[in-house]
């Protein structure tokens, strides 16, 4: 036989060979990633802040009935939420105000929680509370929180017996139940952390967790919920 004849076929056929092993090698991987892909589970979760366009029954892919009427639930209680917090807003909450004296009483009585700062300006712990309650009134919309400046405000100083500046007074239906006198009850520093006041204005039932804040149970749905959206059933 010509060797170059010979040569040529087994070159040939090496390359067959070649070839082959390659397609198996492929046909194996190409299996291998169809089982992945198919054992992956057809659910997949999603927040329900993503669900705000609900689609429609006739749609070919819809939520569960659980899920629809905790959808509805919660855009109920957002809805109620944004009308309380209207409200509210008009009467002064959800803003650390500076309010005078002539306007304390009003302040003080017409809210069942008020927390007031009585400060001096060129006092640096006084700067140093204004930036915590600050922090804080957006946190806490049911709770009104106010300062007042104690200069111009001599009456009530001396009636409240205030001494020592900063002084955040608590009141609760127009009785002075509390107070925070200085930094020593937020560990005794100038950088005490916003958590520190807050712990004690919580103990002091001045500010109302979002938990309790409505009596209905509306609680249960504003919370965070997550479940998850069935895959369309022609996908089965």
């Amino acid at each position: 036989m010509d060797g170059k004849k010979f040569r040529t076929q087994m070159g040939d056929l090496a390359m067959g060979t070649a070839l082959n092993a390659a397609a198996r090698d492929y046909q194996k991987e190409m299996l291998a990633e169809y089982k992945a892909q198919s054992s992956q589970p057809k659910h997949e979760e999603v927040d329900i802040d993503d669900l705000l366009n609900v689609p429609s029954r006739s749609s070919s892919a819809f939520l569960d009935p659980e899920l629809e009427r905790l959808h509805a639930e919660r855009i109920n209680a957002m809805k109620r939420e944004a009308e309380k917090r209207q409200k509210l807003q008009q009467q002064g909450y959800g803003e650390y105000r500076l309010v005078t004296e002539g306007d304390f009483l009003t302040e003080v009585t017409k809210s069942p929680r008020v927390i007031c700062h009585f400060f001096h300006r060129e006092f640096i712990r006084c700067k140093i509370m204004d930036k915590h309650l600050k922090l804080l009134t957006p946190k806490y919309f049911d709770t009104k929180f106010i300062c007042i400046d104690a200069e111009n405000c001599p009456f009530f100083v001396t009636k409240l017996g205030i001494k020592v500046l900063p002084c955040v007074i608590l009141f609760r239906d127009g009785v002075a139940v509390d107070r925070i006198v200085g930094f020593q009850e937020l560990g005794g520093v100038d950088d005490f952390a916003t958590k520190a006041l807050e712990s004690r204005l919580l103990k002091a039932d001045l500010l109302v967790p979002k938990r309790a804040v409505d009596e209905d149970g509306e609680e249960k749905v504003v919370r965070t919920v997550r479940s998850t959206v069935y895959a369309d059933s022609d996908s089965e």
